[in-house]
């Protein structure tokens, strides 16, 4: 079956490459037994991809079911999961199977595994390794034929890292994972998308479809959707329903979109500026950046030694060695730095902390610091790379070439 055979018989639209990936590889996995991982914000069709693989695999004809793991309060979720014993807990007045003892021989969709606490976690590994469960209450393991898909809208490896998600459940989930695309990154496909949902909703109010302006397509089709298709096919509906003329401009468009917040400061590195730029071009952008804002408090200092009230209540000696070091060329701070008394108008006493210059001769070469850097990573965590690549904010693939390049093996 081929990809727009599928988009047709799932009602999937959209002709964006990414999507196209995304469906290319749910076809591939469909008919082995293997675990799969779906990655993808919320609101992008994560579930679809689910029954796609499930349609097409030898389970076929076995149960399907999707648990939305978030939505499980936390005391109840080994219950519904894994079953339990009469009067194992509060409200078990029976024996009850879970989801992995009834879908036995189908697949089990895992909607934000994220959220599962570890103590879940740590069954589900089990089966996920063994085919072997137990009930809440009991002492006896039983066994279980159930695929499970798996699907998550956070960083999974970002929850290992502080402690909320196994890692070695990771691994095993994510056998095979799959990334569903955001819809601002399929934007040539949003205008379809709502094409479709103004035809579903013309003909479910027995209304004409909704038409859209050209200016107010390109606000639709600019906009970020961070509620994906689920938001975009709920903006059609309320069109579909407010709008009288059924023709939408800018205007009635915007009083229906939700203003968008401002974007989060970046990180360095994820600017559009340094897109493109190597670790070295990063790190010397850092050098340079620290070196202005030492110069910019030395300027600050120099101010205040022209006659300012703050300069008038400090000593012969200590105005002769700022003097010194503003006219000293940048080198790294000492870790002791000295400390003056200043008597400004107010009379109340104060300090200000001046660094002491290094000798000019300390190397500031960036292949010795990185590599310190690295080191004292390592040194840190006993040599567990990933925890030193998280530490340095740089990818595992990347402190592998690093450690290479130095011969640190």
């Amino acid at each position: 079956m081929n990809i727009q055979d599928i988009k047709q018989r799932f009602e999937i639209i959209g002709n964006s490459p990414l999507l196209n990936i995304a469906l290319e590889t749910a076809v591939k996995v469909a008919p082995t037994d293997i675990s799969v991982l779906i990655n993808g914000e919320s609101g992008v069709g994560k579930e679809a991809f689910s029954k796609i693989i499930h349609a097409l695999s030898n389970r076929k004809h076995g149960p399907f079911i999707a648990v939305n793991c978030g939505a499980i309060p936390e005391g109840t979720i080994d219950s519904e999961l894994f079953g339990h014993e009469k009067g194992s807990c509060t409200g078990a007045h029976d024996t009850r199977k879970g989801y992995f003892e009834t879908v036995s021989g189908g697949t089990i969709f895992l909607d934000e595994v994220g959220e599962l606490p570890l103590e879940t976690q740590a069954r589900l590994l089990r089966v996920l390794e063994s085919g072997e469960f137990i009930k809440v209450g009991s002492s006896k393991v039983q066994k279980t034929d159930v695929r499970v898909v798996a699907a998550t809208n956070k960083d999974l490896l970002d929850l290992a890292a502080a402690g909320k998600f196994r890692e070695d459940l990771y691994y095993r989930l994510s056998t095979v994972p799959i990334k569903v695309p955001p819809l601002r990154e399929r934007k040539e496909d949003i205008h379809l998308l709502f094409r479709k949902f103004a035809a579903d909703f013309a003909e479910k109010y027995k209304s004409k479809p909704l038409v859209i302006e050209p200016d107010a397509l390109q606000l639709l089709v600019n906009y970020r959707w961070p509620g994906n298709i689920r938001q975009l096919k709920n903006i059609a509906e309320q069109l579909s329903v407010l709008d009288e003329d059924k023709t939408i401009n800018p205007q009635e468009l915007k009083r229906v979109l939700p203003p968008e917040k401002p974007g989060l400061p970046m990180l360095l590195g994820n600017t559009p500026a340094d897109q493109g730029m190597s670790e070295r071009d990063i790190f010397y952008k850092v050098l340079f950046d620290l070196r202005k804002d030492v110069m910019d408090l030395k300027g600050i200092v120099f101010d205040m030694m022209q006659g300012g009230n703050a300069a008038a209540g400090i000593n012969p000696a200590s105005r002769e060695q700022i003097s010194h070091l503003l006219n000293e060329p940048f080198h790294q701070p000492a870790t002791h730095p000295q400390v003056m008394p200043v008597s400004p108008v107010s009379n109340a006493p104060q300090v200000i902390e001046i660094p002491v210059a290094q000798p000019a001769n300390e190397s500031l070469s960036l292949e010795e610091l990185e590599l310190e850097m690295i080191k004292k990573a390592l040194d840190k965590y006993n040599g567990r790379r990933k925890k030193a690549a998280n530490e340095l904010g740089i990818s595992e693939r990347t402190l592998y070439r690093k450690i290479k390049q130095y011969n640190l093996e």
